[in-house]
């Protein structure tokens, strides 16, 4: 019975769908995570009668046919990007893009360069400013060890102001990156993405460019994940789960009425 097949191919694809769901709110309250949503596809069909054959001699075609699907499986599993909001931290190196763009990020032993939305800076024993991880922030910007004021700007320079000095200086300026498709980054975790064929090139430019944000400091993005939909989602999975289960269940009682013949 193709019902077997196809109530497992359901319950497969909503088991992925919980997966999806339950990681996007483990992440409710990571800085600056985006939400994954499942998109799924129905299998191939099965065409017992061929719609647009004809039906006669006479060429009369047949109008509709009989095509039996053969379930559904997960076809990806998108990222979405919009709707972060910003949280007020007063961090001095906390810095939030109010717009498009990553930050660069050099990781360690020579692997190539990363990107993130996670501004949540510090400074390194070398003045460096660098994240939780201790990989260093792109273009490199080292804060003097005497600075006792750092201001960061709209536009991503960075100032500072030294002990015994009136005038402050500029130590360094921040660009980000943006990418044709954004949803084509690969996640490897702690908050940061690779570049993909998938994402295009890395187009790079000084924040509060024309196409690019603006950095806001003493700020972080918040991840947009909104509970009350994830929690609903998780119910319609749930059900669906249920109803596919539901149909597997239904199937096997019909095959036990066929053995039961005499």
């Amino acid at each position: 019975m193709r019902s077997l097949q196809i109530g497992a191919t359901g319950m497969l694809a909503q088991q992925t769908n919980v997966d999806v769901i339950s990681n996007n709110i483990a992440n409710m309250n990571t800085t600056a995570y985006t939400k994954r949503r499942a998109e799924f596809n129905d299998l191939l069909y099965q065409n017992i009668v061929r719609p647009g054959s004809p039906s006669t001699a006479d060429n009369n075609i047949v109008p509709a046919g009989i095509q039996l699907g053969l379930g559904v499986r997960t076809a990806a599993v998108y990222r979405i990007t919009d709707g972060g909001g910003l949280t007020k931290t007063d961090g001095t190196l906390d810095m939030a893009i109010r717009g498009r763009g990553y930050f660069q990020i050099e990781l360690p032993e020579g692997k190539g360069i990363a990107y993130t939305r996670d501004g949540s800076f510090q400074r390194n024993g070398d003045g460096v400013i660098v994240t939780h991880d201790g990989y260093v922030v792109q273009p490199e910007i080292t804060i003097p060890d005497d600075a006792v004021e750092i201001y960061v700007n709209a536009s991503g320079e960075v100032w500072v102001k030294q002990d015994g000095e009136t005038d402050e200086i500029n130590v360094g300026q921040l660009e980000l990156a943006t990418f044709p498709n954004e949803a084509g980054l690969e996640a490897m975790g702690d908050n940061l993405f690779l570049e993909t064929e998938a994402s295009g090139a890395p187009i790079l430019d000084n924040p509060d460019t024309e196409g690019f944000g603006s950095i806001l400091q003493g700020y972080l993005t918040t991840s947009n994940v909104n509970p009350v939909v994830e929690i609903t989602e998780l119910v319609s999975a749930q059900r669906a789960y249920e109803m596919n289960s539901k149909v597997i269940s239904t199937a096997d009682q019909m095959l036990n009425t066929i053995n039961q013949l005499r």
